[in-house]
Formats: C-alpha cells, structure tokens, sequence
C-alpha cells in the first residue's frame, strides 16, 4: 500500500470590495446604533459589493492572489473548490466561472455550501484528494457577498455580516509539516436557526416569497450563539485529538469571525491568550465562508503566524456545520 502524502498550504490570497459600510451608516439606515453593535458583536465595520460585483469577482481575485503566492501556475490547478453561499448563479458552479477567469483549463471544478463552516469543509476534502495521489494542485476558496441576501430592514442580521473572499492553495509538503488532521460535523436538525427560505425548489421564487421577504437570510440569534460557544472548543479538541496534540500546543487560533463574545468564549475554555487569537471582524463583519481564510491569508502577511507554528482553524455556521483544522505551518 502506498504511503499517503501530506497536504498543506502553499499559496493565500484574499479580497475584499473597496466599500466600507459603519455602524454610523446604519444607524441611518435602521433602527440600530453603533454602542449596540459593538457592545454585542464586536463589529464596527463591514465591506459590502456594488450591484456589478458577484461572489465570483471576489473569489477570482483572491484566486489569482493564491496562486501567484504559490509561484505556480493557472494550468497547474488540478481541482477548484468554491465554499459558498452566495452563488453568482445556481447553475453553473462559480467555481466553474473562477475557473474560466483565471485560465485554470486543466482544474476539474464544484461548489461545496456548509455555511461559514465552508472553507474548512473546502479543506478536508482538498487534503484528501492531495494525499491519495488523485490530485497534486487544489485550489480551495470562500468566498460571499452576503449583502446580496441581507434584509437592510431586518435590524437582527443587517448589522451582522460583510462581503470577501479567500483563497489557499493546497499542493504536498513535507510529512511533518501541512494539515495534520480536520474534523467535520453537522446538526441538520437546527437548520432552521439559520436559513434563506426561498429561491430553492422547496420554495421557489414567486410574488408571495419576495413579498413576504422570504429571499433573505433569517437567523435565530440566540439559538446560533449558543451552539458556537459549546461547538467552537469541542471541535477544536477533536482536531487537536487527531493530530496528537493538546491544548498546550496551540501557537495560534484562527477562529470564523461571527462575534467576538464567542471567539472570546472559545478561547478561554481552548486556554488560548487573546493575543494568539486573531480577530478582524471589527473591520469586516461576519463573512460566512469567507471568514476564516481572510482571517488566516491577514495573520500570514502580517507575521502573526510562522513557519512551524500549530494553526488551529475552526468555524461553525448554517446546517447546522462546524468544523476544524490544525496545520503545522509550513510556508
């Protein structure tokens, strides 16, 4: 039997829409204020796409960022997977739009929805392609424009979430090095604490649903915070579990950028510094999928993480999902 190769990161991008919306701007938009926010999610700000931007102009440029960080080619790319969403479209995939962009013409392509808990879902099943052999390129992005789906009368989520993109390129590293392990789990059962009711063949498109503003996300708040603040750590053990590593081991947490009250939930029962915890949902709010790999692309350039450091990713969202991931950092 052939001994399974390891995969790891060796390539980050990421991209973010030039607009910035504040808790100023919508205090004059709904009935909300900037103390309000802040005191509860911890966000200030968010990034938010003009009507000509789609999920695809986001991920491609974080695409084309990846790649060029991973000195390789567009033909190289042997596999596009896209954690979204925000589709452009429901069919054709965006990764399969990613893949016209960039000239990818080699990479077999598809779409994976776990809510914010994409990217690291995007993660595992790349990992796996790479160690069996099958592939030697994966290209892995999450991306969101969430503003497309957000209710700006709906005071409960408006305030919630931004629009970018992120995007890792996976190829072999050495065998100390790369993802150790991930973990991946799902609750359908509370699928209804977080959902966009219609549009699918459930409850497709018609004057009833837009009426009823059935085309926009719809969360129950409480229900979704407390499910983050037991799954972050619990997931987080689990992944440390398989890599065979404790707590003690953590260099580095790059958690999805939901609240701070739950990063900071999480990091206390992980027994993590805050300071080894990065966060920057101040500046761009919750971006579902989109979160954790411009958190992590962030923390790379700016030299929070460092080769050989244990990463420990994690994240939860709509599904209910969650998932987690510890690399040994290699690039």
């Amino acid at each position: 039997m052939n001994k399974l190769k390891r995969a790891g990161i060796i390539g980050l991008g990421s991209c973010v829409p030039e607009k910035v919306l504040t808790n100023f701007d919508l205090e004059k938009m709904v009935d909300t204020s900037d103390e309000w926010i802040v005191t509860r999610t911890g966000i200030k700000k968010r990034r938010v796409a003009d009507e000509n931007t789609a999920t695809s102009d986001l991920a491609t440029i974080a695409a084309q960022k990846a790649i060029k960080s991973a000195g390789i080619s567009a033909e190289e790319i042997d596999l596009i997977i896209v954690a979204t969403v925000t589709p452009d479209m429901a069919f054709p995939s965006t990764a399969c739009i990613i893949q016209k962009n960039i000239g990818a013409v080699n990479a077999a392509t598809f779409d994976l929805e776990a809510g914010c808990s994409g990217f690291i879902y995007a993660m595992s099943v790349g990992k796996n392609f790479i160690e069996t052999g099958m592939y030697k390129k994966v290209l892995i992005i999450g991306a969101e424009t969430l503003s497309k789906i957000l209710d700006w009368k709906d005071r409960n989520t408006c305030v919630l979430f931004g629009d970018g993109a992120g995007a890792a390129v996976l190829g072999e590293v050495k065998e100390n090095e790369g993802i150790l392990s991930t973990t991946l789990g799902a609750d359908g059962a509370g699928g209804e604490c977080l959902n966009m009711p219609a549009g699918g063949s459930r409850m497709p498109a018609s004057i009833d649903t837009v009426e009823n503003r059935l085309h926009y996300i719809k969360m129950a708040g409480s229900d979704v915070f407390k499910f983050a603040v037991r799954i972050m750590p619990k997931a987080s053990k689990e992944a440390l579990e398989l890599a065979g590593l404790g707590l003690e081991d953590i260099d580095y947490l790059v958690p999805h950028q939901a609240n701070i009250r739950i990063i900071e939930a999480a990091a206390k029962r992980l027994k993590v510094d805050m300071d080894k915890v990065y966060v920057n949902l101040d500046e761009y709010g919750n971006m579902s999928a989109a979160s954790i790999p411009v958190a992590l692309d962030e923390a790379y350039r700016k030299e929070k993480i460092k080769k050989g450091d244990n990463v420990v990713l994690v994240g939860f969202g709509a599904g209910l999902t969650w998932g987690s991931a510890v690399i040994k950092w290699s690039i």
